[in-house]
């Protein structure tokens, strides 16, 4: 996935000179692509973030199209202040990177585990929120992020689950995407790395739908209920609190519309434990496949007609 991303924004910038990436000492490997293709468009600001941040409001005032990259942890995390003053406050097309996002940090602990991004960034208007799955997700998260003339967030997970989808895939302001049919009533939703856990939750056996959700903010009302309509009951999993991440977004869209029961998977409110590999840590906060696998087994049989 981070190969896709490199390679779009390299294609990016070689269209426009007027985009522009910002780093905060961070991604040099990532960047070495953009950096031989095109040097005069890559700036290293250093260990400044909330710096970073102005500097990319200033360049999108000025006609830029900035992208500003760091770890999750510190953008949007470290950073939220200057990204609701200066950017989103002012409406500006700055597209904001968190490389990293969840737990995947695992050994560097708690100051670079990143849980709570989708919670912070979709409270700040005028902000759109992604959380592609796979290299195709991706892709056309950075199509729609380039089309959209406003702030946008990207949470990107740093492990490389593989690919959800077989192909390339277009993708619509609040769509999701469905990357499995089922025929029992359950529909299980996913976003990020969460999305091919649901799909190892299924080839052990549960015979339900999986949707990718690349688009957290905005996500749609119709499209969610139209997939609940047809289910006696919905699981949300992410790598991310269940306080106002995925789970948040689809019980709140859903209580004007459905009364399908929803459980949400995702890190509870509390901190790591321990440091550990990012194995151990899914598993320390009950993302592992077996504890998911349980736990959606155990709600299914709860539903009506079970």
């Amino acid at each position: 996935m981070r190969a896709a991303f490199s390679d779009a924004l390299v294609a990016a910038a070689m269209a426009d000179p007027k985009v522009v990436l910002l780093t905060g000492d961070h991604g040099y490997a990532l960047f070495d692509a953009f950096r031989k293709a095109c040097p005069a468009q890559y700036i290293n600001c250093g260990v400044a973030e909330q710096n970073m941040v102005g500097v990319a409001a200033g360049l999108a005032k000025a006609g830029f199209r900035p992208f500003v990259y760091g770890l999750a942890a510190f953008v949007p995390i470290r950073v939220l202040e200057q990204i609701k003053i200066d950017v989103c406050y002012e409406n500006l097309p700055v597209i904001l990177i968190g490389d990293g996002a969840g737990l995947v940090y695992s050994h560097l602990g708690t100051s670079h585990q990143s849980t709570e991004d989708i919670a912070c960034t979709r409270a700040l208007p005028e902000l759109t929120v992604l959380s592609p799955a796979d290299r195709f997700e991706m892709a056309a998260c950075m199509k729609l992020a380039l089309q959209r003339s406003a702030p946008v967030y990207m949470r990107m997970g740093k492990s490389d689950c593989g690919d959800v989808h077989a192909q390339a895939v277009s993708l619509a302001a609040g769509e999701v995407l469905k990357v499995r049919s089922g025929n029992a009533k359950l529909a299980l939703l996913a976003t990020g790395s969460m999305v091919s856990k649901a799909l190892a939750v299924c080839a052990q056996g549960l015979d339900a739908e999986v949707w990718s959700v690349p688009c957290i903010k905005p996500l749609s009302a119709p499209l969610l209920s139209g997939i609940a309509a047809r289910m006696d009951g919905i699981v949300t999993l992410e790598e991310h609190s269940t306080s106002g991440g995925l789970g948040s977004c689809v019980t709140e869209l859903l209580s004007q519309h459905s009364g399908v029961p929803v459980l949400r998977l995702g890190i509870e409110d509390r901190f790591s434990s321990h440091c550990g590999s990012w194995d151990y840590l899914l598993t320390e906060h009950g993302l592992d496949l077996d504890t998911l696998s349980r736990k959606i087994q155990s709600f299914a049989r709860t539903l009506p007609g079970r």
